[in-house]
């Protein structure tokens, strides 16, 4: 565990340091440095908890990866996930919002934490309209197989499989909720989540686009390696979709960017590392359904966001709803492979 876990105990010691030197410069007392520093960590188990299903995701992704393009993924991720999602993005939707310049954007957040904390609320609306079609088509594109093998809860999957060769039908399904989500909402924040569902669906097929040019059609190393840069695509892509709900859930503990930074970059480290052990262990090839459990989720995920424009569900719930999806696909592929092993026994017995 130590092997897979020790970078990222070593850089929860390191920005939790930096943490409570930022918070005695900040406040010059020791209980504000404790202060800040029990939100770093619950910062990081909030993100933790939010993305376990994530790291399922790159996990099911990665394993098929060219190991150049897996080793990429976990240490050019790192920093697009760390720096890029956690501290550029919250910065880039103030740029947008507010019509500011790099510079000025940072002093804001710096300087004037509440009106930094209004502008990315603000845009809560357009986040979720973006991320819950991002996310909705990536896991309809799972369960719309029509070469899917194996069926977790049959019921659901079968007749889902029967008419994935029908194009668009995921789209329109999309379409739909976003269509019914907007009609609980005033005509400007219908309009500004439309636009950013459709975004989200536009920019769902343009990585399939670029995953298709760039899959190979021979096991030749450079066709490898472009179809690892697809993948790579892909999953930073559907990294930063699962992020949008940590970044905006994180100011409801403060809205200091340094702080968030440094919980928020806590919380994406684990997440990493657990995407890692399930690789290096080969934990979603050995339990069957596990892969079925995280899709599961990603669909609870997008559901959530679509709700979330309207009502409000907390962040405990969101991340309870995926760990409990994927808890029970996991025992669920437990029960499977002792059935099994246990039939595979009785016949080698009697032959």
């Amino acid at each position: 565990m130590l092997k897979h876990f020790g970078g990222s105990l070593l850089f929860s010691v390191v920005a939790l340091a930096l943490g409570g030197w930022y918070g005695w410069e900040l406040t010059g007392t020791v209980d504000g440095v404790l202060g800040i520093l029990w939100i770093c960590i619950v910062l990081s188990v909030l993100e933790v908890s939010l993305s376990f299903d994530n790291a399922a995701v790159n996990a099911s992704v990665l394993k098929d990866m060219d190991p150049v393009w897996q080793q990429r993924f976990l240490t050019w991720g790192i920093a697009i996930a760390v720096f890029g999602m956690r501290i550029v993005f919250p910065l880039v939707i103030v740029m947008v919002a507010a019509g500011l310049g790099p510079i000025e954007a940072f002093k804001l957040a710096l300087n004037e934490p509440t009106e930094y904390q209004r502008i990315v609320s603000d845009a809560h609306i357009g986040l979720m309209g973006f991320g819950g079609a991002f996310l909705g088509m990536v896991g309809l594109k799972y369960f719309f197989d029509s070469d899917k093998e194996v069926d977790w809860i049959a019921a659901i999957e079968r007749p889902l499989a029967k008419v994935a060769d029908i194009d668009a039908v995921a789209i329109g399904l999309v379409l739909l909720a976003t269509w019914g989500t907007s009609t609980m909402l005033s005509d400007a924040d219908a309009l500004t989540f439309i636009i950013a569902a459709i975004g989200g669906l536009l920019t769902f097929i343009v990585v399939e686009i670029v995953n298709h040019i760039l899959e190979p059609p021979t096991p030749s190393t450079g066709d490898v390696a472009k179809a690892g840069f697809g993948a790579f695509l892909y999953l930073e892509v559907l990294d930063a979709s699962f992020s949008f709900d940590g970044v905006i859930g994180a100011f409801a503990l403060t809205n200091n960017l340094i702080i968030i930074a440094i919980g928020l970059g806590i919380g994406a480290m684990f997440v990493r590392s657990m995407t890692i052990f399930l690789v290096r262990k080969g934990t979603m090839s050995e339990y069957r359904y596990l892969e079925h459990g995280a899709f599961y989720a990603i669909l609870a995920l997008a559901v959530i966001m679509y709700i979330n424009t309207f009502q409000h569900i907390p962040e405990v719930i969101t991340g309870l709803i995926g760990a409990v999806l994927i808890g029970i696909a996991f025992w669920s592929s437990v029960r499977w492979n002792r059935a099994n092993s246990a039939g595979e026994g009785e016949a080698s017995a009697a032959a």
